[in-house]
């Protein structure tokens, strides 16, 4: 049996990951439905997968705060002690993070592996550059994208689908958090 892969992102509508300037996290527009359902993604366990460049900012962002910062929410804590693969050539064992272990060489070949070896369902958030490149290999079986209402125009950065293949998109799910956040689950198929 093989393990399936979500690439977990999150997206403001004009499609970046991320944001500088005077934002705060989840674009100022998480809510009560949003952490709950967060949450409850983690509920079950699961094989995190993470680029060397994610799982840095997660180190950096959970070292740089407290048990009262948005960065702890609940959702990130249960994340973060999920058993943990990080795919890097310039990372190395032991890692800051209860249960990761980096793996060096071809980030396809990995993921195979781990899909075929792996007893539970693997997830990936954020990670851009590596999800594209699962994706474009097809390897990645669900993309959830939670839609943030912002433009961010000015001032976004890390574009999602920045370089990436061309693909055809079958919604899955959808559903509207805090009646203005919309999370879409799609599978991926090469165009």
């Amino acid at each position: 049996m093989t393990a399936t892969y979500t690439f977990d992102v999150f997206s403001s509508l004009d499609g970046f990951a991320a944001v500088g300037a005077d934002w705060t996290g989840y674009w100022g527009k998480q809510g009560p439905e949003l952490l709950e359902r967060r949450l409850a993604l983690y509920d079950t366990k699961q094989r995190m997968v993470f680029g060397a460049q994610t799982y840095r900012d997660f180190v950096e962002m959970l070292a740089g705060s407290t048990e009262d910062s948005e960065v702890r929410d609940a959702w990130v804590t249960r994340m973060w002690n999920q058993p943990t693969t990080v795919v890097s050539s310039t990372l190395h064992d032991p890692l800051d993070s209860p249960d990761a272990t980096v793996v060096s060489g071809d980030a396809v070949d990995i993921v195979t592996r781990l899909k075929s070896e792996s007893d539970v369902p693997l997830r990936s958030h954020g990670s851009l550059s590596l999800n594209r490149t699962l994706m474009a290999a097809g390897l990645v079986d669900y993309v959830q994208l939670t839609l943030f209402p912002v433009i961010t125009g000015q001032t976004g950065i890390n574009p999602v689908f920045e370089g990436a293949a061309d693909f055809d998109l079958d919604l899955v799910e959808t559903q509207t958090l805090d009646g203005r956040t919309q999370e879409f689950i799609y599978r991926p198929t090469l165009h």
